[in-house]
Protein backbone atom coordinates (compact mmCIF):
# COMPACT_ATOMS: atom_id res chain seq x y z
CA UNK A 1 0.00 0.00 0.00
CA UNK A 2 2.97 2.28 0.13
CA UNK A 3 3.41 2.21 -3.31
CA UNK A 4 -0.08 3.19 -3.88
CA UNK A 5 -0.04 5.78 -1.15
CA UNK A 6 2.95 7.98 -3.56
CA UNK A 7 1.60 6.82 -6.91
CA UNK A 8 -1.70 8.88 -5.88
CA UNK A 9 0.37 12.09 -5.30
CA UNK A 10 2.14 12.07 -8.93
CA UNK A 11 -1.33 11.88 -11.26
CA UNK A 12 -4.70 13.74 -11.30
CA UNK A 13 -7.88 12.65 -10.24
CA UNK A 14 -9.08 11.11 -13.36
CA UNK A 15 -6.21 8.90 -13.21
CA UNK A 16 -7.31 4.98 -11.33
CA UNK A 17 -4.59 3.55 -9.10
CA UNK A 18 -4.45 0.25 -7.78
CA UNK A 19 -2.14 -2.08 -6.61
CA UNK A 20 -1.39 -6.24 -5.91
CA UNK A 21 0.24 -9.01 -4.78
CA UNK A 22 3.56 -8.82 -6.71
CA UNK A 23 3.19 -12.62 -6.74
CA UNK A 24 0.81 -12.71 -8.47
CA UNK A 25 -1.28 -16.08 -9.78
CA UNK A 26 -1.07 -16.93 -13.20
CA UNK A 27 -4.31 -18.60 -12.89
CA UNK A 28 -6.14 -15.81 -13.15
CA UNK A 29 -4.95 -14.18 -16.23
CA UNK A 30 -7.69 -15.06 -19.76
CA UNK A 31 -6.65 -17.53 -22.35
CA UNK A 32 -4.86 -14.59 -24.78
CA UNK A 33 -2.88 -13.19 -21.64
CA UNK A 34 -1.54 -16.90 -20.90
CA UNK A 35 -1.14 -17.28 -24.17
CA UNK A 36 1.34 -14.06 -24.69
CA UNK A 37 3.54 -15.64 -21.82
CA UNK A 38 2.84 -18.95 -22.25
CA UNK A 39 7.00 -19.58 -22.58
CA UNK A 40 8.55 -17.13 -19.68
CA UNK A 41 9.40 -18.34 -16.65
CA UNK A 42 7.74 -18.56 -13.66
CA UNK A 43 8.84 -15.92 -11.78
CA UNK A 44 7.53 -13.86 -15.26
CA UNK A 45 4.46 -14.93 -15.54
CA UNK A 46 3.64 -14.49 -11.92
CA UNK A 47 5.09 -10.72 -12.30
CA UNK A 48 2.49 -10.48 -15.67
CA UNK A 49 -0.61 -11.85 -13.31
CA UNK A 50 0.38 -8.92 -10.60
CA UNK A 51 0.02 -6.41 -13.52
CA UNK A 52 -2.49 -7.42 -15.17
CA UNK A 53 -4.75 -7.41 -11.36
CA UNK A 54 -3.92 -4.31 -10.22
CA UNK A 55 -5.13 -3.04 -14.00
CA UNK A 56 -8.16 -4.52 -13.81
CA UNK A 57 -8.58 -3.28 -10.03
CA UNK A 58 -8.03 0.57 -11.65
CA UNK A 59 -10.16 -0.07 -14.39
CA UNK A 60 -12.86 -1.30 -12.31
CA UNK A 61 -12.73 2.18 -10.22
CA UNK A 62 -13.72 3.44 -13.90
CA UNK A 63 -16.76 1.57 -14.22
CA UNK A 64 -15.18 -0.28 -16.80
CA UNK A 65 -15.76 -4.30 -17.23
CA UNK A 66 -13.38 -7.14 -16.67
CA UNK A 67 -11.70 -7.63 -20.19
CA UNK A 68 -8.30 -9.17 -20.85
CA UNK A 69 -4.91 -6.70 -21.25
CA UNK A 70 -2.95 -9.21 -23.67
CA UNK A 71 0.43 -7.97 -24.81
CA UNK A 72 1.31 -6.97 -28.59
CA UNK A 73 4.86 -8.24 -30.40
CA UNK A 74 6.70 -5.18 -28.73
CA UNK A 75 5.78 -6.61 -25.23
CA UNK A 76 3.86 -3.47 -24.29
CA UNK A 77 0.01 -3.86 -22.95
CA UNK A 78 -3.06 -4.09 -25.31
CA UNK A 79 -5.41 -1.68 -23.38
CA UNK A 80 -9.22 -1.76 -24.18
CA UNK A 81 -10.53 0.67 -26.35
CA UNK A 82 -10.65 4.11 -25.49
CA UNK A 83 -7.86 3.73 -22.54
CA UNK A 84 -4.66 4.03 -21.68
CA UNK A 85 -2.60 2.89 -19.12
CA UNK A 86 0.75 1.78 -17.41
CA UNK A 87 2.18 -1.30 -15.47
CA UNK A 88 5.20 -1.70 -13.18
CA UNK A 89 6.06 -3.93 -10.26
CA UNK A 90 9.46 -4.18 -8.29
CA UNK A 91 10.25 -7.19 -5.99
CA UNK A 92 7.62 -5.68 -3.13
CA UNK A 93 5.12 -4.09 -5.34
CA UNK A 94 2.79 -3.71 -8.61
CA UNK A 95 1.24 -0.64 -9.84
CA UNK A 96 -1.01 0.04 -12.59
CA UNK A 97 -2.73 3.46 -13.58
CA UNK A 98 -5.27 3.52 -16.09
CA UNK A 99 -7.52 6.59 -17.97
CA UNK A 100 -9.73 7.12 -20.57
CA UNK A 101 -8.15 7.88 -23.91
CA UNK A 102 -10.48 10.91 -23.08
CA UNK A 103 -8.69 12.00 -20.76
CA UNK A 104 -4.95 11.44 -20.89
CA UNK A 105 -2.91 10.85 -24.79
CA UNK A 106 -0.49 8.64 -22.62
CA UNK A 107 0.59 7.85 -19.03
CA UNK A 108 3.76 6.36 -17.50
CA UNK A 109 4.64 4.80 -14.21
CA UNK A 110 7.35 3.25 -12.54
CA UNK A 111 8.10 1.96 -8.95
CA UNK A 112 12.05 1.06 -7.35
CA UNK A 113 12.74 -0.23 -4.86
CA UNK A 114 15.26 2.51 -3.20
CA UNK A 115 18.17 1.13 -3.19
CA UNK A 116 21.31 2.75 -4.76
CA UNK A 117 22.61 2.58 -7.94
CA UNK A 118 26.20 0.97 -8.60
CA UNK A 119 28.76 3.16 -10.41
CA UNK A 120 28.71 1.02 -13.17
CA UNK A 121 24.79 1.15 -14.06
CA UNK A 122 25.18 5.25 -13.31
CA UNK A 123 27.90 5.14 -16.32
CA UNK A 124 25.36 3.10 -18.49
CA UNK A 125 22.27 5.36 -17.54
CA UNK A 126 23.02 8.67 -17.45
CA UNK A 127 24.31 11.04 -19.74
CA UNK A 128 27.62 13.61 -19.14
CA UNK A 129 24.98 16.60 -17.58
CA UNK A 130 23.07 13.78 -15.23
CA UNK A 131 26.37 12.59 -14.15
CA UNK A 132 27.71 16.43 -13.76
CA UNK A 133 24.62 17.46 -11.72
CA UNK A 134 24.89 13.49 -9.42
CA UNK A 135 28.99 14.94 -8.77
CA UNK A 136 27.52 17.77 -6.78
CA UNK A 137 25.59 15.14 -4.37
CA UNK A 138 27.94 12.98 -1.66
CA UNK A 139 28.97 9.41 -2.71
CA UNK A 140 25.88 7.83 -1.03
CA UNK A 141 23.26 10.64 -2.61
CA UNK A 142 24.40 10.57 -5.78
CA UNK A 143 24.13 6.60 -6.20
CA UNK A 144 20.11 7.39 -4.69
CA UNK A 145 18.83 10.22 -6.76
CA UNK A 146 20.65 7.97 -9.63
CA UNK A 147 18.12 5.75 -9.44
CA UNK A 148 15.18 8.18 -9.37
CA UNK A 149 16.84 9.62 -12.68
CA UNK A 150 16.62 5.52 -13.96
CA UNK A 151 12.78 5.56 -12.67
CA UNK A 152 12.19 8.76 -14.25
CA UNK A 153 13.53 7.52 -17.88
CA UNK A 154 11.97 4.51 -17.13
CA UNK A 155 8.49 6.67 -16.71
CA UNK A 156 8.95 9.15 -19.63
CA UNK A 157 10.12 6.17 -21.57
CA UNK A 158 6.31 4.66 -21.28
CA UNK A 159 4.80 7.84 -21.87
CA UNK A 160 6.75 8.64 -24.99
CA UNK A 161 6.49 5.22 -26.83
CA UNK A 162 2.42 4.97 -26.32
CA UNK A 163 2.72 8.14 -28.44
CA UNK A 164 5.49 7.58 -30.90
CA UNK A 165 5.89 4.00 -30.55
CA UNK A 166 9.72 4.12 -31.12
CA UNK A 167 12.30 2.37 -28.98
CA UNK A 168 15.79 4.52 -28.23
CA UNK A 169 18.08 3.80 -25.28
CA UNK A 170 18.75 5.78 -22.10
CA UNK A 171 20.58 8.29 -23.46
CA UNK A 172 16.92 9.70 -24.93
CA UNK A 173 16.27 11.71 -22.66
CA UNK A 174 18.02 14.36 -19.83
CA UNK A 175 16.49 14.42 -16.87
CA UNK A 176 16.45 17.29 -14.26
CA UNK A 177 15.34 16.48 -10.74
CA UNK A 178 13.62 19.36 -8.14
CA UNK A 179 14.33 17.78 -5.24
CA UNK A 180 12.11 20.23 -2.88
CA UNK A 181 9.38 19.95 -4.69
CA UNK A 182 9.42 16.21 -6.27
CA UNK A 183 8.87 17.12 -9.56
CA UNK A 184 11.22 15.98 -12.58
CA UNK A 185 11.92 16.93 -16.43
CA UNK A 186 12.75 14.71 -18.99
CA UNK A 187 14.00 16.13 -22.23
CA UNK A 188 14.27 14.59 -25.61
CA UNK A 189 18.06 14.58 -27.26
CA UNK A 190 16.89 14.02 -30.80
CA UNK A 191 13.39 14.32 -32.18
CA UNK A 192 11.31 11.62 -32.20
CA UNK A 193 7.82 12.64 -34.01
CA UNK A 194 6.20 14.07 -32.99
CA UNK A 195 8.43 15.32 -29.97
CA UNK A 196 11.27 17.74 -31.57
CA UNK A 197 14.45 17.80 -30.06
CA UNK A 198 14.63 19.23 -26.38
CA UNK A 199 10.54 18.73 -25.97
CA UNK A 200 10.27 18.84 -22.21
CA UNK A 201 7.81 15.82 -20.79
CA UNK A 202 6.85 16.94 -17.09
CA UNK A 203 6.60 14.20 -14.39
CA UNK A 204 6.53 13.85 -10.76
CA UNK A 205 8.51 11.49 -7.86
CA UNK A 206 7.49 10.15 -4.89
CA UNK A 207 9.75 8.32 -2.37
CA UNK A 208 8.86 6.74 0.95
CA UNK A 209 8.92 3.65 2.57
CA UNK A 210 11.69 1.71 0.76
CA UNK A 211 10.46 2.52 -2.61
CA UNK A 212 10.66 5.29 -5.73
CA UNK A 213 7.87 5.93 -7.74
CA UNK A 214 7.77 8.24 -10.77
CA UNK A 215 4.73 9.11 -12.62
CA UNK A 216 3.91 10.88 -16.16
CA UNK A 217 0.60 12.28 -17.40
CA UNK A 218 0.08 13.83 -20.91
CA UNK A 219 -3.22 15.76 -21.54
CA UNK A 220 -4.87 15.08 -24.42
CA UNK A 221 -4.35 17.49 -27.61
Amino acid sequence: MAGLALARGLFPNNVALASSDPGGDPSTLYPAERLAIARAVPARQREFAAGRDAARRAMAQRGLANSPIPMSSDRAPLWPQGVTGSISHCQSCCLAAIALRTDARALGLDVEEDTPLSDDLIAEICTPFERAWLSEQSTLQARHWAKVIFSAKETAYKCQYTVTRRLFGFDGFEISLDQKIGHFEARFTASIAPFARNTALMGRFGIGNGLIVTGMFLTCG
